[in-house]
């Protein structure tokens, strides 16, 4: 069974053919999506197709590119939403992206609060984290969290260390494959702390675990095993 740890089903690229992208999941035999939120549009939509579909779990939360957006009231609707549905299994996507422009200050404040709706309401967190692996780590370590995902890991095998020893789980999508150093990494990660994902790349997540499969040098089906048990472990689906 193919389990895709992120990806953003509620892309409006996928308006046009959304329902056939799910009946393609079934023949691939994709038994689990986890579908993040990067606004609280977009993660009211994330809710609302876990809800429709026993295999889509959500994640809700802002991306740090919107945090101008981001006030009291948005807080307290991720609150809500954790609550109101038990297919909400994280908050995510959530972190600091210091390529975006926005305010880093904002930025920071806006990731603080959502780590402590998250760690309040017993979630997990999936990271979205462009060059600011310092001091994301830096408030990681504040937080007692269900788990971390960095997601669309691409960075060094040095920081991929680090992330692993203090026990968060790195997720690899078509990204990682452009840069020796992130293979580097990815050939260093131990099975138990592995994710694969499509984010919004429009790959199927198929051909993502067999690129992953080959330079590992293991067996697609072996993937399958880890990467289901990493998710058994975490999130609680079976």
């Amino acid at each position: 069974m193919l389990f895709d740890t992120h990806a953003h089903l509620n892309d409006p690229a996928f308006d046009p053919d959304r329902e056939e992208l799910m009946a393609s999941f079934a023949e691939a035999g994709v038994g689990l999506v986890m579908n993040p939120g990067c606004s609280l549009e977009s993660s009211r939509n994330a809710v609302q197709l876990a809800n429709t579909y026993d295999y889509i779990y959500a994640a809700v939360g802002s991306h740090p590119d919107v945090a101008d957006e981001v006030n009291e009231e948005v807080l307290e609707e991720y609150k809500k939403l954790c609550k109101l549905s038990p297919k909400v299994k994280a908050i995510g996507e959530i972190g600091l992206d210091y390529a975006c422009g926005v305010d880093r200050d904002k930025q920071l404040l806006v990731f603080q609060a959502q780590l402590e709706i998250a760690q309040r309401a017993g979630k997990g967190v999936v990271i979205h984290c462009v060059r600011a692996f310092e001091k994301v780590m830096e408030c990681l370590k504040n937080y007692s969290l269900k788990f971390v995902i960095f997601h669309g890991f691409i960075g060094s095998v040095q920081q991929a260390k680090r992330a692993i020893d203090v026990g968060h789980y790195l997720s690899f999508g078509p990204n990682a494959f452009r840069s020796p150093k992130t293979i580097a990494a990815l050939l260093s990660t131990p099975e138990n702390r592995l994710f694969a994902e499509t984010d919004d790349s429009g790959e199927a997540i198929e051909n993502v675990y067999s690129k992953i499969a080959q330079t590992r040098g293991i067996s697609v089906e072996e993937l399958k095993e880890i990467i289901e048990n990493n998710y058994n472990k975490i999130f609680n689906i079976y």
